[in-house]
């Protein structure tokens, strides 16, 4: 069965990053500009995603807006999500955590580190 993965992030150098490394690794990268955007990339797609990757500071609607909007969908109500943010404080990490993310990493992160914790919390 073929992986999806939504990432969502207002920087597009970040987008294309995570997502050429992604794609290389052999998941189906789709992508969303803004937290709008990727809850409607989410709702729009036939495809089922297999995890989200989210950014948490973005215009509009933010990671953590995005995170309960996409717990409120049935379909995904348990995907995993990962955070990957420039932010470090333990209070946004516990707001996120209570929204419903699956786990948190920090930028700038590591290719490898990305890939490792991706199949371990795809699996």
């Amino acid at each position: 069965m073929e992986k999806n993965i939504l990432v969502v992030d207002d920087s597009e150098s970040i987008r294309e990053l995570v997502g050429d490394i992604l794609t290389k690794a052999g998941f189906n990268v789709f992508k969303g500009y803004d937290g709008r955007n990727g809850l409607e990339v989410l709702t729009s797609t036939e495809e089922n995603m297999s995890m989200i990757i989210t950014d948490l500071f973005m215009p509009g609607m933010d990671g953590i807006d995005l995170i309960k909007e996409i717990r409120k969908l049935e379909r995904y109500q348990y995907i995993p999500i990962l955070m990957l943010t420039t932010e470090s404080h333990m209070a946004k990490k516990m707001e996120a955590k209570k929204a419903g993310v699956t786990g948190w990493m920090v930028k700038p992160f590591e290719e490898e580190k990305l890939l490792k914790t991706v199949h371990k919390i795809i699996r």
